[in-house]
């Protein structure tokens, strides 16, 4: 799973919505709730990028191949303070949660962190699986292309940006 940018906003509207909704959360200003989530969304993919920039750095600097690169990227982001991979979502929910607690935009919050994390993940996965819908449709594209190939490397790459680009991530 991975948070694109592209889905920063509709994440962040939905989660207010759905916690309004259920009355878990009260506010006034639900738009700057919404602004606060999408904030946090954004730290985090900036933070994201900031770490695999520093990891291909160190890779390149270091001389090691691209196949450590997950493992490089594992330990930039622990000394970053972030999670990524797997972790991505825990640490998203943990953060969304905390600033829920803290933000002043937020006059009361009416059930336990856990609630809020079961509520707000499948909100997270629906927005953050896209990876694997994305996958699909690019491999149906490239139907006439060999797998494991040079060219199916070159033509995955382009038609996954075009998908990209089309789906506005």
């Amino acid at each position: 799973m991975r948070l694109y940018s592209g889905k920063v906003t509709a994440i962040a509207t939905e989660l207010v919505r759905a916690l309004l909704a259920a009355k878990d959360i009260e506010t006034e200003r639900p738009k700057d709730v919404e602004a606060d989530v999408a904030a946090v969304l954004t730290q985090y993919l900036s933070d994201e990028r900031e770490v695999n920039d520093r990891a291909k750095d160190v890779l390149e600097r270091t001389g090691k191949s691209q196949g450590d690169h997950s493992r490089v990227r594992q330990l930039v982001a622990e000394e970053k303070g972030i999670k990524v991979g797997d972790e991505t979502l825990d640490y998203l929910l943990d953060q969304v949660v905390a600033m829920l607690m803290h933000s002043s935009s937020v006059d009361e919050v009416y059930v336990e962190d856990v609630e809020l994390r079961r509520k707000m993940a499948p909100i997270f996965k629906k927005h953050m699986a896209v990876d694997s819908v994305l996958d699909a449709d690019v491999r149906a594209q490239l139907r006439h292309v060999r797998e494991g190939t040079r060219e199916w490397e070159v033509e995955y790459a382009r038609v996954l940006d075009q998908v990209k680009r089309r789906r506005g991530l």
